[in-house]
């Protein structure tokens, strides 16, 4: 019974009525590696329906500055409408693990994530929210809940909710496979119609390859489907990170 409660409490925070925001964004987790660096390669390309195939990449470098922070600057591209791709905006990513790993039946942490987009008339946009990381056996899960609004924009801004959720089936280090899913549901406080919403789901790869003297490449890959009308037909996503 004991090992029950936190496949259903992550069971709860799994449920797609709970963001598809860019096609190379990532699941977040919780924990924290105190001095672990990493350089992190993100990339994505999803064709809206009707539209053009828009992608994005981005390349950043990491650090463990806690044992409980972790931060990350990213410089980030894209690519729309056909047009060339060109730089689209610098962000700084931080991660708070809030419990000790594994001491209780569900990991929790905390995103704040600030962009400054090439655009400045965007303003600056933040994303913050909590990540929740929980096992089951060789089963882990993973739910986050965000917040994203621009401020100091010509446009005033609304705080927006996203959601992630991911299931993997942990099976050997260098291989694990399970699925991902990403969500936009509107204002935070006042969804936008069904019809409006964006949910995005699909099989998903892991891995990471030790590289012998504190180092290692880890690899995860998802092929994502939209769930709605507002989706994408489809999305691929890669994340790469090499660790040391």
């Amino acid at each position: 019974m004991r090992k029950l409660i936190p496949l259903t409490l992550a069971g709860a925070l799994l449920v797609p009525t709970l963001a598809a925001a860019g096609p190379a964004d990532y699941i977040y987790t919780p924990t924290v590696e105190y001095g672990e660096k990493e350089i992190d390669f993100k990339m994505g390309t999803a064709r809206p329906r009707g539209e053009l195939r828009e992608s994005a990449a981005s390349i950043g470098f990491g650090y463990g500055a806690t044992q409980s922070w972790f931060t990350e600057l990213y410089v980030k591209y894209k690519r729309e409408k056909g047009e060339a791709t060109k730089f689209d905006a610098i962000e700084w990513e931080n991660k708070f693990q809030l419990t000790e790993t594994g001491k209780y039946p569900v990991d929790v942490g905390f995103l704040l994530e600030i962009e400054r987009p090439q655009d400045h008339a965007e303003g600056w946009e933040v994303k913050w929210g909590p990540l929740f990381q929980t096992e089951f056996g060789k089963i882990q899960l993973n739910a986050n809940m965000l917040f994203e609004r621009s401020f100091r924009a010509e446009e005033p801004g609304k705080t927006e909710f996203q959601y992630q959720w991911q299931a993997k089936y942990r099976w050997l280090p260098h291989f694990e496979y399970g699925v991902q899913g990403f969500g936009e549901l509107g204002k935070w406080d006042h969804w936008a119609p069904a019809g409006e919403r964006i949910h995005t789901a699909g099989p998903a790869v892991f891995g990471k390859i030790a590289l012998g003297n504190h180092q290692a490449l880890k690899y995860n890959a998802a092929w994502l489907l939209g769930m709605s009308n507002a989706a994408p037909n489809h999305t691929f996503r890669l994340q790469t990170e090499y660790e040391f």
